[in-house]
This record gives structure tokens, C-alpha cells and sequence, in this order.
């Protein structure tokens, strides 16, 4: 077991840049350029510098500063924001309207990671490297407002973040990988048998240094929820229902069927195009029977991007209903022996457009299938 020492930065340097008091004003200054600029005013991007080399860290903030992405929030945003004078980061969930939002939070200690912790790749370029561990176990409910400062410093795929809501379905859950505890290790895991996410091992059940780092990392995201709560109040005096709690908000969500679940996970109630969410879904299916073969090549498994537009174009050529207990992987096989592909999203009696290389073939071959209720004109 790898004690405290073994994790880098330490847990007392991490907790110092919370706990440091913030010269007066400092708020009013404090911007993401590492500690040599923001100081302690800056409590966790003071450990920036130690993190990633300066060179890399002025890189990455370049290519951040290069995209100019809009103030505008959307789940799948990296947002940094104010709080006491200090910078923190969130990923963007949903948004529960009135200008509330869920997400999670985000840091980057990848020493420290967890299994329900999921660190941000080159893939998701660019990002804050700061915010680049998204603590899906983590969740943080707030309101725009301007008193927080709030800067979009990345953004993801509608597929990744998708990956992310698998994950942290499994953490409400407590459904993590069956493996050994390692602290200070992180690999690729597969997550609801359709997305992989580089994630850290399980927590061990005593003495694991990681407990009382998520436990410093939950007192900052009430610190933050209650911050946002006393701001909204003071500018939406006509509010009358609170923020829900931190605790309500993470229990397990009910187990809807595994077509709802990925639908739900790939924006369904959010302001992704259907177009989009429905493409995204479309790299999932057609990738998920690489995950028996994740050993050969671990790489095949990296479906992140949806592809373009024209690929869907088509027509479908007719439309197959599944059954609700159908999995994912098994799905995938299926239309891969009929010579089939998603063309889009299912309409509101569940079918799911499809298009054939060869359509008298492939539709005997979906007809003939116990995964399928219904075979139907497109």
C-alpha cells in the first residue's frame, strides 16, 4: 500500500492552497498564469508549476487562449470560477434551468485519482491542465452570476462527456473496476461496456491516503455550492425553491434500461443538436464490439470524435426495434453480422433507423435475431 509520501503533490501542500487566506482584493486580480504570477491569491493554481513543466503549461494556455472559446455555458464545458479568491475548476453537466447548473469538479492531481475520477487526454484538447481531472464523484450545483467570474476553458465531445455520466452513474452506484487498490496508478477501463476512460484503481478500504483527499475535495465543492447559493439569493430574491443538496443529488439514479441510459448519457435533454447526439451514439454502437478485443489493441478502443455529417446522410433502410434488455456490445455484433449501421436517432416508439450493404440479407438477419422485437419499413 503506498502511503501519503508516495502521492505527489502532498496532500499538505494541496490542502495549503486551499487554506491560504487571500491578500484583500485579490479576487479582483487573479488570473490563470501559474504561481509566479497569481501567487496564493490563486489557491490551487499555485500548484500549476509543480504539476507540468512551465514550458508545457505556457503551451497548453496558449492553445486554450488560441481557441477564444465564448462565455457561453453548455454541458461539456470546462468552466474556472471565483470562489473566495480562488480559482476552481467545473465541468458543465446539465442545466436544471433558472441559470443553474450541475456539474463536477474539476482539479489536477492525477496522483490522487480514484476509479470514478477521469482524467482529460490529448484528445480533448485544449483544456485548463489545471481542471484536467474530472471528478465525477464529485458533484457541484451552481448559478451564473458575476460574482464568479466565470471563464470556459475547454470543451468536450458530445461522446466524452457521455463517457463522463457513465462514470458517474457508477460512482452513485458504487460499481467500480474489481481490481486492486493502487494509489499513484491510472489506466484505461471500460465503462458501461461502450465508452473507456482513463481513470485511477479502486480505494482500499483502510488507509488509503485518497479518503482524506476526497474528503478535502467534497468540503471544497460545499464550500463553492454554498458560496453560489448566498450569491443567488442575494440577486434572485423571487426564488423559491433551493438548490437541491449535494447528497440528494448523488444518489443512484434509477436503472433505466441500457438504450434510455446511453440516450441520456449522450445529451438527450441538453442542448447538443439530436444530429450530434444521435452521430455520437452511432461511433459508440459500431465501436463497442472492439471492447472484447481491448488486449490487442488498446488504442481501437479510443472512439472520442463523431464523424462528419455526411456519413449519415443517407436514407435509412428500415427501422429496428431492440429489446429492452439488449446489450449494448451484443447489439453491435449483430449489426455488424447483417452489414448494418445506425443512421440516426430512434423515433418515439424506439425504433432505430438503419441502413444495409445488402438489404434483403441483412434484414433476414436482424428478423431472425432474439435481440430484436421489430423489424419495420424506414
Amino acid at each position: 500500500m503506498h502511503g501519503d509520501s508516495s502521492l505527489w503533490p502532498a496532500l499538505a501542500v494541496i490542502r495549503g492552497a486551499f487554506e491560504t487566506t487571500p491578500p484583500p482584493g485579490a479576487g479582483d486580480a487573479v488570473v490563470l498564469q501559474g504561481a509566479a504570477a497569481a501567487g496564493s491569491a490563486a489557491g490551487p493554481t499555485a500548484l500549476a508549476d509543480l504539476l507540468l513543466p512551465l514550458t508545457e503549461l505556457a503551451r497548453r494556455r496558449d492553445a486554450v487562449a488560441q481557441k477564444g472559446f465564448s462565455a457561453r455555458w453548455a454541458p461539456g464545458r470546462l468552466v474556472s470560477v471565483l470562489h473566495d479568491g480562488r480559482l476552481l475548476g467545473v465541468m458543465l453537466d446539465r442545466d436544471l434551468g433558472q441559470g443553474r447548473w450541475r456539474g463536477w469538479m474539476a482539479a489536477a492531481e492525477a496522483d490522487w485519482a480514484g476509479p470514478f475520477d477521469v482524467l482529460l487526454e490529448p484528445q480533448d484538447e485544449p483544456f485548463e491542465p489545471l481542471f484536467g481531472l474530472i471528478q465525477t464523484w464529485n458533484t457541484v450545483s451552481l448559478t451564473q452570476a458575476p460574482q464568479l467570474c466565470a471563464r470556459v476553458l475547454g470543451e468536450l465531445s458530445a461522446t466524452r462527456l457521455a463517457a463522463l455520466r457513465a462514470t458517474a452513474d457508477e460512482a452513485a452506484q458504487g460499481q467500480g473496476p474489481a481490481i486492486a487498490p493502487a494509489p499513484g496508478r491510472v489506466a484505461l477501463r471500460t465503462v458501461a461496456q461502450c465508452f473507456t476512460v482513463l481513470s485511477g484503481t479502486p480505494l482500499a478500504a483502510e488507509g488509503d491516503p485518497r479518503a482524506d483527499y476526497q474528503s478535502l475535495y467534497r468540503g471544497v465543492a460545499a464550500s463553492l455550492q454554498a458560496g453560489a447559493a448566498i450569491a443567488d439569493a442575494g440577486t434572485r430574491s423571487a426564488r423559491t425553491t433551493p438548490p437541491p443538496p449535494a447528497q440528494a443529488r448523488m444518489q443512484a439514479p434509477p436503472r433505466a434500461g441500457g438504450w434510455a441510459r446511453l440516450w441520456g448519457w449522450l445529451g438527450g435533454d441538453g442542448p447538443w443538436r439530436p444530429a450530434l447526439a444521435a452521430l455520437a451514439l452511432v461511433v459508440v454502437l459500431q465501436n463497442a464490439s472492439l471492447l472484447g478485443r481491448l488486449g490487442e489493441d488498446e488504442d481501437a478502443v479510443r472512439f472520442r470524435e463523431a464523424p462528419a455529417p455526411a456519413a449519415s446522410a443517407a436514407a435509412p433502410d428500415l427501422r429496428v426495434r431492440f429489446k429492452a434488455d439488449t446489450a449494448l456490445p451484443a447489439a453491435a455484433e449483430l449489426l455488424r453480422r447483417a452489414g448494418a449501421e445506425m443512421a440516426g436517432a430512434p423515433d418515439e416508439q424506439g425504433r432505430w433507423p438503419v441502413r444495409l450493404m445488402q438489404p434483403r440479407e441483412g434484414r433476414a438477419v436482424l428478423e431472425s435475431s432474439p435481440l430484436v422485437e421489430g423489424v419495420d419499413p424506414p
